[in-house]
This record gives structure tokens, sequence and C-alpha cells, in this order.
């Protein structure tokens, strides 16, 4: 589903429903809900163990790190000469990396290439102690697979291999029967959706239905072709450029991100809708009416590749382990703030997690 038919009414009433907004806000007690450092680290510690299922678009990260030494007498770029190449897990593998380095139990769900770059995802899930039964191999596309070219740590160029076209009914039929066999075990099902070709029409429809027979939790990281697919689930997790594609609108205020948000809520049914701002925290808002700002709390920011992951995954494993949503959101927004000062998408350390915690004042 493409934007939808009401936008234009919706960018014509504005003005209007950015002033409501704002006196919307005004009139919203401040959130004086007191969390403690020993309260999110029990939450973080039970988090240990839950079966969390990861359905979206896998990807192989290949990084190929070295240093400038000259400008190329073919063209005014630089040559990089390299000293080493590593890879790592990518998209929803990431998630399932993040998910696993918190001590929950992954379990990927997806589609790989019949290719060296497929056959190499598979030999890190293994290697990281990763159920891979839910990866099904199609041999007519290609592993995604994003190569970085890094010198002195900065990003100079990245180069893509994927197929972006949808994935047959047969393959459709495969993943969903292997969710279905999952989900009485689960304790949460994420979706992660990067515009590869895994995620379409009706299948989501299907997946979503298959969760909610079996009262599964669903939290969703979109990207703009099924955008407003996602109806009825438990968490809804946009970034502002998202959010601003698919409405029409600018989200510059406070005002006309609550605004935005409203609109999500009510179009998709979700229980929260958490929009994230980059430089500016997230935005919480809630079905019960309730708006929640999570200001950020990164101090230094190398690289926001993969910042994306970690908050959806540390937001479903903390609601796995028994976290109300604004906990949940906290931790995920502290996980955040460690990951963006790495280089590359690198997956939330629990120990440094635990001790970023244990100083957190609110």
């Amino acid at each position: 589903m493409k934007l939808t038919k009401n936008v234009s009414r919706v960018k014509r009433d504005f003005p209007l429903e950015i002033a409501r907004a704002a006196n919307y806000i005004a009139r919203q007690k401040k959130c004086t809900r007191k969390m403690t450092p020993k309260q999110l680290q029990q939450r973080v510690a039970g988090i240990s163990g839950k079966r969390i299922a990861v359905l979206g678009d896998y990807m192989l990260d290949r990084y190929l790190w070295g240093r400038v030494t000259r400008i190329s007498p073919e063209a005014p770029v630089p040559v990089v000469d390299l000293e080493r190449e590593t890879d790592h897990l990518g998209g929803a593998a990431n998630v399932a990396n993040n998910l696993a380095s918190l001590g929950a139990i992954p379990f990927p769900l997806g589609v790989i290439g019949d290719d060296g770059s497929g056959a190499r995802l598979i030999h890190l899930m293994r290697e990281n102690g990763f159920y891979v039964n839910g990866i099904v191999v199609d041999a007519s596309r290609p592993t995604t697979t994003k190569t970085r070219i890094i010198a002195h740590n900065q990003h100079i160029v990245r180069t893509d291999r994927e197929s972006r076209e949808s994935i047959a009914p047969q393959v459709q039929t495969t993943v969903l029967a292997l969710l279905d066999d999952l989900m009485p075990s689960l304790h949460a099902l994420i979706i992660e959706d990067y515009n590869k070709g895994v995620l379409t029409q009706p299948f989501l429809r299907q997946v979503l239905a298959l969760a909610q027979q079996h009262r599964c939790p669903v939290t969703v990281d979109p990207k703009f072709n099924h955008f407003l697919d996602y109806r009825g689930v438990t968490v809804f997790k946009p970034n502002r450029h998202e959010t601003e594609n698919v409405l029409g609108l600018k989200l510059r205020t406070k005002a006309e991100v609550v605004h935005a948000g409203q609109l999500l809520l009510e179009k998709l049914q979700a229980e929260n809708v958490l929009i994230t701002l980059g430089a500016e925290g997230m935005a919480l808002l809630q079905r019960n009416g309730n708006v929640y700002f999570v200001p950020t709390r990164a101090r230094t920011v190398a690289d926001v590749s993969g910042a994306g992951d970690t908050v959806i995954a540390t937001l479903t494993a903390a609601l796995a382990a028994g976290a109300d949503i604004i906990e949940a959101a906290t931790l995920a927004n502290i996980a955040a703030s460690l990951v963006v000062a790495e280089v590359g998408a690198v997956p939330i350390d629990k120990q440094k997690l635990l001790e970023e915690v244990a100083g957190f004042e609110r």
C-alpha cells in the first residue's frame, strides 16, 4: 500500500491539526514514572532465554578496511590500500545478533540466495549459535550483500548486490509454515522490513493473522513499500524520514511529531507507535492517548548504521521480559546511544548496557 487516499486532506487540515496537537501536549501531564537503575537492570536480566523470531530481509555486511594514500590518476577519487576484510550479520540478521547479545534466543526467518554470500551468512549465524532452519535458500535471487569501504574510520563508499523483487509464492508458503511451527513457543515476533522482497502482501496479512491467533506480540521496523500494511501490531517503529515520506508531512516540532504519530495509531490500529528522531531521541505514542518523549543519550556518534536494529531488538526483548512500553523504550534508547559510538553495525554489549543503566537517572 502506498500513500493513503486522504493524504491531500491530511495536508489541507495540517495547520489545524498541529494546533490541536500542541494544545494536547500542553494538557498532557508530564510523565512521572519513576524508573530506577535496579528496575531497569532487572528488565535486562529478564531477557535471558526469551524466544523471539525475526522475520525479514537477511543481509551480509562486508567491510573493506584500509588507508587512503593517494588520489587515482584515472579519476579524482581516493585510492584505498586494503588492509583487511570483515564480514558481519546485516539487516534482520543484525537484529537477531542484537537479541543474542542481550541473552535472548533468536529464531531467524528469511530468504537468501544460493551463493557465496549466502553460505557466509549461514556460517556466521551458526558461529553465533543461531537456529538456521528458518532460512530458506532461493537460487533465483542473490543474497543481499552490502560492501562498505572504510578508510581511516571514515565511510568512503558502499556497493549493494540485491534483488528487490517479491519472493515467489511457494517461498512465502515455506516461510509461513516455518513460522507456524515456531509460533506456539515464541515470546515475540519482530518484523524487519528493508524492502528487499521478502515481506509482501498477502504474506504479511497471513503472518499478522497467525500472530494474533497465538496472541504473540509483534513489533515492526518498517520501510516505505508496506508502511501502512502493519495493522494491529504491538509496536510500530518508523523513523522520522520514513514517516514524513509516507504521510507527506514535515516533522519539525513536537506538535507535528505527535500529530503524525496519532495519524499512524489511527490508520494502523496499533497499540503503540515509536518514532525515532535521530539526535532528538524518540517519541512514543500509545493507544490510550499518552505521549512520551525519550531524549537522546548519545554522547559520541561515530556511525549510526545498525542503530535502528539495536532499538527494535532491545525494545522487543524488554517487552518479552515483562517491561512496559516506557521501560522498553527507555532501554532501547540507552542501547542505541552505546552502539552509535562504534564504527560499523555492531550489536549491543549486554555488560555495557548494564553498566550504563547503573548510572541511569530519571
